[in-house]
């Protein structure tokens, strides 16, 4: 067996399922219920469609190509310098997602628990933690993630049941929304914070069985996104659209309104910070680690190591350019929204002109080949 794919399907499912439950689970409630109050949860589920189109994309590429990542078989489809560009495009976009998710960690942190402490040191905190973490090879990677996996899951789907306790289901009616402002928007927004699963292009050329990234897709996004639908439901029907639409982080919200039969534990806010913690690690981690791998294929080295502390100050930088926490969302959900032609338009544009000129990579341990010929 070729030593370099350890990578099994249950492996890659968790690296997809712990870097889309992140640091967004906090404003996605927000997010919704602003472009379709009650309509919401619709509005999630489609966010959730749109972005596994996305997944879809990638993982039927990665199937084609399953040598290589998108940074070395974009080369192949279209040529060597519209692919590089592509490729830029993809680094700079993933290292700003980086940037703004630890300053996402920070603002939330300083917040809520460390009220004296500067939110830059919050920030480079766990941008360090990241970057050493993605000086690993990409089994260990996937090992990382496979192991915290059920430590995000579990807590996660345990707050979302006992909330419902409290849940009034005419806060969900009508269930497309009443007076919907931005629903297609929304879905777009919603959406984007999807789009660490992009993270797939890198796991499938070390995946064990590339044949079956489409089956860790469908299971990484169900799982993922049924999540996410479930809090943005919990959230609506315990607080209702309006109340909703006045709290910065509706998810901790309902954490703390959350209690454990027979009053154990009153509020589940600390249990739920101490896993939120995990995701935005695990999210950083794979974003992070995307950037630098894509790096290193882009200017052919065999090793991405080299590139773990020299983005270090460049990312940290980006995380300190927003004016406050309102000005970093707005930029969040406009990037975001752009961002959608980088993780779903370019992959179709691909997969597309790989039909077209009909190329395919080689059996797995060969180089790829022109079907043309």
């Amino acid at each position: 067996m070729d030593t370099s794919r350890q990578i099994t399907v249950i492996q890659a499912a968790a690296i997809l399922i712990s870097t889309i439950i992140g640091v967004g689970v906090l404003t996605l409630p927000l997010f919704a219920v602003r472009a379709a109050d009650s309509g919401a949860p619709l509005v999630t589920f489609l966010g959730m469609i749109l972005a596994f189109v996305g997944l879809s994309l990638i993982a039927l590429l990665g199937m084609r190509f399953p040598n290589k990542s998108i940074v070395q078989y974009s080369e192949d489809i279209v040529g060597k310098w519209p692919a590089r560009l592509g490729s830029v495009f993809i680094i700079v976009f993933f290292a700003v997602l980086t940037s703004f998710a630890a300053r996402e960690f920070g603002e939330v942190v300083v917040t809520s628990v460390l009220k004296e402490t500067p939110v830059e040191v919050t920030v480079i905190v766990m941008l360090l933690l990241a970057a050493i973490s993605t000086r690993n090879d990409i089994t260990t990677f996937a090992y990382i993630h496979h192991f915290y996996f059920p430590a995000l899951l579990g807590p996660a789907l345990l707050i979302v049941a006992l909330s419902l306790k409290n849940a009034d289901i005419i806060n969900l009616q009508p269930i497309w929304g009443n007076e919907p402002k931005d629903m297609v928007g929304g879905v777009f927004t919603i959406a984007a914070l999807f789009q660490g699963s992009f993270v797939l292009t890198l796991v499938i050329p070390a995946m064990r069985r590339p044949e079956k990234a489409m089956k860790a897709s469908v299971w990484g996004m169900l799982i993922a996104g049924g999540l996410y639908v479930a809090i943005v439901v919990a959230t609506v029907s315990v607080f209702g659209a309006e109340e909703s639409k006045q709290l910065l982080w509706p998810t901790l919200e309902l954490a703390k309104a959350t209690s454990l039969p027979a009053n154990i534990l009153e509020r589940l806010d600390a249990a739920f910070l101490a896993v939120w913690v995990t995701a935005v690690f695990t999210t950083l981690f794979s974003s992070y680690y995307l950037t630098i791998h894509s790096m290193s294929k882009l200017f052919r080295l065999r090793d991405h190591r080299m590139f773990s502390f020299f983005l270090l100050p460049i990312v940290f930088v980006m995380a300190m350019l927003p004016l406050n926490i309102l000005h970093m969302y707005e930029i969040i959900q406009n990037v975001g929204r752009i961002g959608l032609f980088i993780t779903i338009i370019y992959p179709g544009a691909l997969l597309l002109i790989s039909f077209l000129r009909k190329k395919r990579g080689d059996p797995i341990g060969n180089k790829p080949i022109d079907q043309s010929r």
